[in-house]
């Protein structure tokens, strides 16, 4: 049974599932706001909110930790000039806004994910 099973899955094993999720995490700190579906949206937010946390640190040891979590560029990126920004705020550093129109090929309900 999957009782209190924290999660998603999107239909793909592990590793393709957590290099999909890198992906998407670089992509939204390299753009600022990325349209997705509401579950990806959902899943990323969490992830993310606590490499921010971890980036408001601002020592060489969580540097490495987002190499090792993100691609160098994305990693950089979020230490160097998204930190900083948020560094006077305890959370909350993402938004999701809901669109109106669903997906049209499966109608999965879309969402912008975006920084603050």
């Amino acid at each position: 049974m999957r009782h209190l099973k924290k999660g998603r899955k999107f239909g793909l094993k592990k590793g393709k599932r957590n290099a999909f999720l890198r992906i998407l995490m670089h992509n939204l700190v390299m753009k600022g706001s990325v349209k997705t579906t509401e579950a990806r949206a959902k899943e990323i937010r969490p992830r993310l909110e606590k490499l921010v946390t971890l980036a408001k640190k601002n020592n060489l040891a969580s540097l490495r930790i987002l190499m090792q979590r993100m691609p160098k560029t994305s990693a950089y990126k979020l230490f160097h000039e998204l930190a900083p920004r948020y560094q006077g705020r305890k959370g909350g550093y993402l938004r999701i806004r809901k669109t109106a129109s669903p997906r049209k090929r499966d109608s999965a309900p879309k969402a912008i994910i975006e920084f603050v």
